[in-house]
């Protein structure tokens, strides 16, 4: 009997082997690929991320150098002089590989105050994820940027804002909470004392009045700002997520709107309101003496219970009758507390800055009789004063500056220009009959403004 016996080809089984080794080798490679490709932009991630915050803080070394000196005087803290790319700069090397280098463009001569700050920051960044630098990344103009660690890889971010000057008085209105206008013939308005067409004799006059009585609030919350059936001739706005409330006889907008119709005029409410309320502080290294009265003129004179001249004060309990002959400044203690005949009287050209530390204020009876503008009063309460109301029959020409303040208004309106100037607190209830005049020009002189990002 024959046997026959088939060798098969061993090539054949080992070439499949082979390929399928090879498949499983690319597929593995692949796979490898990805995840190290992800692993690389997650790292990117992670050290671009953590440059944002040196980047923040270049700008925020901007804004501080802008607010302590002027945008035209940057040299100096460690910023250099104005270099052939139109900036001046500040390097900031923070360690361990973290730095920034900032740049101030001063604006133009002649147009806004808004000048351009960019900044790049830099962080480290694992080296199979970045290139070394070895020239300088500049402004947008041009750099002198150095290379801070050379032999270190990085991961670089530049932002380029634009900032402006910017006070907390830039509102009729404005209140860090609530808004409550819940009074009857409430209404706002502005004028300008430096332009003849939006004022008489730089006063107010209501058939010149403009529509820039805005009122804000840095409240985000549902009807944070409560018109009623006031007449708001201006913006309203709110803290992101905020609301306003109007009654069916308010009105919020411009002058023509407020005449013909009510409700709120599209594109004159917003709720982007986030305004920087810095605190009220006595001016640095104030020596006081003690404020007391008189008669004025000396001998034949009224009786005052104060007579302030040029000089800086301090009172425990004011009240009564207060004349102002000069340029003064007071710091009142324990209690600020007007009514029935009290009041404030300023000469012309006089002034009077007035720091509160008393928890509780109130400004009624004859209130404050200022012939001058709104910068010849200027009520401050510092930190301790969390209440102030104003009331009675008085009329109020000046500003209002009192950030931890709930402000109570009432009174009857007798008189055409009831507030003149602008109110900043915490929040706001009024009623009775009240008109409040924005004026426009203390937006520029202010003492209390700081440079913030706009763009």
């Amino acid at each position: 009997m024959n046997i026959t016996i088939r060798i098969r080809s061993q090539g054949s089984a080992l070439l499949l082997a082979l390929l399928t080794a090879f498949v499983i080798c690319i597929a593995l490679t692949t796979y490898l690929y990805l995840v190290s490709n992800q692993n690389r932009s997650v790292m990117r991630s992670l050290a671009w991320n953590s440059s944002i915050p040196v980047v923040e803080a270049g700008v925020e070394e901007a804004l501080t150098q802008l607010n302590y000196t002027t945008v035209v005087d940057m040299d100096a803290n460690g910023w250099g002089p104005l270099s052939a790319d139109g900036f001046y700069h500040k390097v900031n090397d923070l360690g361990n590989g973290f730095a920034y280098d900032v740049g101030v463009k001063p604006p133009v001569a002649g147009g806004p105050d808004q000048p351009t700050i960019e900044s790049i920051g830099y962080a480290p960044a694992p080296a199979n994820i970045a290139s070394y630098y070895s020239s300088s990344w500049g402004m947008i103009l041009g750099g002198l940027v150095p290379q801070f660690s050379p032999d270190k890889p990085s991961a670089k971010r530049k932002i380029r804002v634009l900032a402006k000057r910017q006070t907390p008085v830039q509102y009729a209105m404005l209140a860090k909470e609530q808004i409550d206008l819940k009074g009857n013939n409430i209404g706002t308005d502005s004028f300008n004392s430096t332009n003849s067409n939006y004022s008489t004799n730089g006063k107010y006059d209501s058939a010149k009045s403009r529509d820039k009585g805005d009122v804000a609030t840095n409240a985000g919350l549902i009807d944070s700002l409560s018109v009623g059936n006031a007449n708001i001739r201006g913006h309203v706005s709110t803290g992101a997520g905020g609301s306003v409330a109007v009654g069916s006889n308010g009105a919020v907008g411009d002058k023509t709107w407020n005449s013909t119709k009510t409700g709120i005029e599209p594109g004159w409410s917003a709720d982007d309101a986030n305004v920087d309320i810095p605190d009220a502080e006595l001016p640095a290294n104030s020596s006081f003496i003690t404020a007391s009265g008189g008669k004025y003129p000396p001998l034949t004179g009224t009786t005052y219970d104060f007579i302030l001249t040029n000089g800086t004060y301090q009172a425990s309990d004011f009240h009564g009758k207060v004349l102002v002959t000069g340029n003064a400044v007071l710091l009142v203690t324990s209690s600020f507390n007007f009514s029935g005949s009290d009041g404030i009287t300023i000469n012309p050209g006089a002034s009077l800055q007035v720091y509160v530390a008393a928890a509780s204020a109130s400004l009624g009876g004859n209130g404050v009789q200022n012939p001058g503008d709104a910068m010849s009063f200027i009520y401050y309460g510092l930190k301790s004063n969390t209440a102030l109301s104003f009331g009675g029959n008085s009329t109020f020409t000046g500003v209002i500056y009192a950030p931890y303040a709930d402000f109570k208004l009432g009174g009857s309106g007798n008189v055409d220009d009831d507030l003149v100037g602008a109110s900043v607190t915490t929040a706001v209830a009024l009623t009775g009959h009240l008109h409040f005049h924005y004026h426009e020009s203390l937006d520029s002189r202010f003492r209390i403004k700081k440079y913030a990002v706009i763009s």
